[in-house]
């Protein structure tokens, strides 16, 4: 009953966030000579830190009208291409001069991890000027009725090979943190059974494909829990009147309270500057703020046996880097790669993939050869800066391009291979 309970909660203060966003906007109005002095300010920065502590945040959008490419502002499109009833593949289509040479294509996986693809936006914004840019933008799985089945590991593999096909030769996979895993072995599976249109490269960043090696917090959490302790305590009914009601999930609201206790410090300590920046009137401060938490806070939900496999194969039987995993009925078996170049980016702080983590695919993939691959470790970033801010901008955004530019417009990494059928997908 968590869930039901969390939703009366949310229900039960709306009206109460209503007030107080009545009363923030009375408090903050240039009109209103209270909203020039000290107290006023201090009333109105109260309350919007209270609506915004309390308010669930909807789905982000990506904004991305336009980017420089050639030293030219161009116009930017977003396009849904392909969709699935737990995801959609979308493509921003650059507004460019017909005689232009041809950009690399770059698929980038988002993370289905709790938060929106859109967490990738500053990812997406980095590439776009040099490369052709689609992103798999993952629905939240209270969205989606039961009557549309489930979504687990093994589909997730498909939905990416599906994808790859679709967006068609040449293509450069880059998935960021969790799909490392599944994009991985949708590579492999590709590539054992001689399909034209694999990747040309895969980039592999801040992803678990070995948590054996310096295993963080999050690692050790699931290492000593048993599959079943997750099923117990984490794995919840959608309730009514979401469209998914009585799906099983692991909701968005647990998955953000793990991402802030592991952090709980720097959070607090967000919030009570954020409140003296809009005392202070310091509104630059303020709107950075705003900005960031309304990404962070805003989640989804997963389907729990979409979870649950993945706990189960990544983390608990590391079932990749022992080569023992399995794609339904067929082994995964990495040694099958030889065509698709790979390159893996690691942060030196990464407090969630540990160092050593994605570079472990080099040796689970022995026959690449050595020209096609490449290892990259940014130094002082954690996280996050594996795929967003001003290094991942200027030091791996441009590492990423050159790369995918290199082992697909050059026709390197395009071996002998034979195209097969779509495969179908639930």
């Amino acid at each position: 009953m968590f869930y039901q309970l969390y939703e009366l909660n949310h229900a039960a203060l709306a009206p109460l966030r209503a007030t107080t966003e009545a009363m923030r906007v009375l408090y903050s109005d240039p009109a209103n000579p209270v909203s020039q002095t000290a107290m006023g300010r201090t009333l109105a920065a109260g309350l919007e830190v209270f609506e915004r502590m309390t308010r669930r945040y909807a789905k982000p959008v990506f904004d991305l009208p336009q980017t420089v490419v050639d030293g030219d502002e161009v116009d930017v499109r977003e396009e849904i291409i392909w969709s699935k009833p737990f995801c959609n593949l979308l493509h921003f289509r650059r507004d460019l001069k017909p005689d232009r040479a041809e950009d690399p294509k770059i698929l980038l996986v988002a993370p289905m991890s709790g938060h929106y693809a859109t967490l990738l936006r500053g990812t997406v914004e980095a590439l776009l000027p040099s490369a052709e840019v689609y992103i798999t933008d993952w629905i939240d799985a209270r969205m989606v009725p039961v009557t549309e089945g489930t979504f687990d590991l093994d589909d997730y593999i498909d939905y990416v090979i599906e994808m790859l096909q679709v967006v068609g030769p040449k293509t450069n996979v880059v998935a960021v943190c969790q799909p490392s895993v599944p994009v991985l072995s949708a590579v492999a599976l590709m590539e054992a059974e001689g399909d034209a249109l694999a990747p040309a490269s895969m980039t592999l960043m801040g992803g678990p494909i070995d948590t054996r090696i310096n295993p963080t917090a999050v690692n050790a959490m699931a290492q000593d829990r048993p599959l079943s302790w997750f099923k117990d305590n984490v794995v919840m009914s959608v309730p009514w009147p979401q469209p998914g009601c009585m799906r099983p999930v692991y909701p968005g609201f647990l998955q953000l309270s793990g991402f802030m206790s592991m952090n709980l410090d720097r959070h607090v300590s967000a919030h009570k500057e954020f409140f003296e920046h809009l005392v202070q009137n310091d509104g630059e401060s303020a709107e950075r703020h705003r900005e960031f938490y309304d990404e962070y806070l805003a989640v989804m939900d997963l389907t729990a046996e979409f979870y649950l496999q993945t706990v189960d194969t990544v983390f608990i039987r590391h079932a990749l880097p022992k080569g023992e995993m399995m794609h339904r009925d067929r082994p995964v078996d990495t040694t099958a790669i030889r065509n698709v170049a790979l390159l893996t980016v690691e942060g030196e702080n990464d407090d969630i993939s540990g160092l050593g983590q994605t570079e472990a695919s080099h040796t689970i993939c022995p026959n690449i050869p050595d020209a096609k691959r490449m290892h990259y470790v940014q130094p002082d970033v954690g996280h996050y800066g594996v795929f967003n801010g001003s290094r991942f901008r200027k030091e791996i955004a441009p590492r990423i391009i050159a790369f995918a530019r290199a082992h697909s417009l050059t026709g390197e990494g395009q071996g002998t291979r034979k195209p097969i059928g779509r495969r179908k997908s639930s």
